[in-house]
């Protein structure tokens, strides 16, 4: 979930410190050791949520399990990059760490390769055509988050589309609502391998969102996964 908008972009090593090992984070899914992360069944426990005007938002909680190695394994070996963007008449930080991997770059994890081609199995019928790149975020407190938005750069600005989001870390919650505002329709807490996919006109119709809060949380990964020229 990227902002639009001319960004500058700048490694930040030394971002990472203190996130590593983190006791919010890991609570949940202390139990986990350092076992060999898996995908569970697909479709048991998918549970499809239908919007309006054609959108839809799948949630299938805990399908990586366990899931605590790979979040430790991304946060240590993704090159997060922070960047700033223009607002009005000054640069601001974009509240989250990022980093995007294309169609033919390798993902930082086999089992994230796994995860898009399963997805990909499963959802041709809707979709069409198999997700190719991720874009992965990194929310390492309550304090990062993104704002009200769709996908919308590309062909989901005028094409029903898929974008797959497999949740890693603490729990923060994605809200959505119509587009053009109004009370919050959706809110669904994700974290600790919870998968939850938009689909349909979700990206064109709909505003999804991952709120700043002021309660100790620990870090997220958001792993989103998209066909060809959607952003």
């Amino acid at each position: 979930m990227l902002y639009r908008g001319d960004v500058a972009m700048t490694t930040q090593p030394s971002l990472l410190d203190g996130l590593l090992g983190t006791e919010e984070a890991c609570a949940a899914d202390a139990h986990d050791g350092s076992s060999a992360p898996s995908l569970a069944p697909l479709a048991d426990g998918l549970e499809r949520h239908e919007l309006s005007r054609g959108a839809w938002v799948d949630v299938r909680p805990g399908w990586v399990q366990p899931s605590q190695g790979l979040f430790e394994h991304l946060l240590a070996d993704v090159p997060w990059r922070a960047e700033r963007r223009q607002m009005y008449d000054r640069e601001v930080d974009v509240p989250r760490l990022l980093c995007f991997y294309g169609e033919e770059a390798v993902l930082p994890h086999p089992l994230l390769a796994r995860a898009r081609d399963v997805l990909s199995a499963h959802y041709l019928p809707e979709l069409g055509e198999p997700l190719r790149t991720a874009g992965l975020c990194l929310y390492r407190d309550g304090r990062d988050g993104v704002a009200w938005h769709g996908d919308r750069l590309g062909r989901s600005s005028r094409e029903d589309t898929v974008v797959a989001i497999i949740s890693l870390g603490a729990p923060r919650p994605l809200v959505l609502r119509p587009r053009g505002g109004g009370a919050t329709a959706l809110r669904v807490p994700v974290g600790h391998g919870d998968l939850l996919v938009m689909g349909g006109s979700c990206q064109r119709t709909w505003e999804h969102a991952v709120p700043k809060t002021a309660r100790p949380v620990g870090p997220r990964v958001s792993v989103q996964l998209r066909p060809r020229g959607v952003r």
